[in-house]
């Protein structure tokens, strides 16, 4: 049986990687297919470890921290079901019944128990982050939080993050 374990290759290639297979793999793209090919996490390449910003590796959130493909297909098609159920009017409801601030993980949980999800399901956390931060960009609540840590001098880290709804002026 034929070990796969693909790692950046520097030298005059430049974005290449190489598999611990023999196969040189010119560029990301060449590497994911490869690693999708041999049952290994597309976005990790199979090391269970991604690289948020260069120099900061965290476990990968794709495949579970496995490095496996299987478990990543599972999280994207379970995302894709989260999306389906956990909607924007979904969100807005939950967050329509806060007087004051909120967490993240109050917004989820809340929601969780709302449409009657057991925990571990659908990745519910993500989710209604992504919808809560889409509300943020449209201006219908707020983020009260101070980042928790700082990632280099452009990238903050939130670990349960706080809004409030938006006060409109009455003019």
């Amino acid at each position: 049986m034929t070990t796969h374990s693909i790692f950046p290759q520097s030298g005059i290639l430049g974005d290449a990687f190489a598999c611990e297979c023999g196969a040189v793999l010119a560029g990301r793209m060449t590497a994911e297919l490869h690693a999708a090919e041999n049952g290994l996490c597309s976005v990790c390449l199979g090391s269970a470890q991604e690289e948020v910003v260069p120099e900061l590796t965290q476990a990968c959130t794709a495949c579970a921290a496995t490095g496996r493909r299987k478990e990543q297909i599972t999280w994207q098609l379970a995302y894709a079901e989260a999306e389906q159920l956990i909607t924007s009017a979904v969100v807005r409801g939950v967050v329509a019944g806060f007087e004051g601030p909120f967490h993240l993980s109050e917004i989820a949980d809340a929601v969780r128990a709302g449409l009657g999800l057991p925990a571990g399901r659908l990745p519910v956390g993500p989710r209604v982050r992504d919808l809560l931060l889409e509300l943020q960009a449209v201006g219908e609540i707020t983020m009260l939080s101070a980042p928790d840590e700082m990632i280099g001098n452009d990238m903050v880290l939130y670990r349960d993050p706080q809004w409030q709804r938006a006060r409109t002026l009455g003019l």
